[in-house]
């Protein structure tokens, strides 16, 4: 049977679930680290003609510190945390 790509509910990248806390937290330190970069140049300097290239320098060190930073806190937060309390559904 030969099964068209838009016909797969599952297409795109296959990787291992082991792999799910890296990307997850891989890609929320990116944008964060975005957003908040963006936020502190603007309220501390202001936009000027050298913004993008200040965003550029920053969002690279800020990055360095967020994505350690949020693999850490997701970890300790599932495992000790949230373990502990009890989720339910009021259905």
């Amino acid at each position: 049977m030969n099964e068209r790509v838009s016909d797969n509910p599952h297409q795109g990248l296959r990787i291992h679930t082991k792999y799910y806390r890296l990307i997850f937290t891989g890609l929320m330190a990116l944008l964060m680290s975005l957003i908040i970069s963006s936020a502190l140049i603007l309220l501390k300097q202001g936009y000027s003609q050298h913004f993008f290239s200040e965003l550029m320098h920053s969002w690279g060190t800020s990055f360095i510190f967020a994505w350690p930073s949020a693999y850490v806190c997701a970890y300790v937060i599932q495992t000790k945390i949230l373990t502990r309390v009890h989720f339910h559904n009021d259905d």
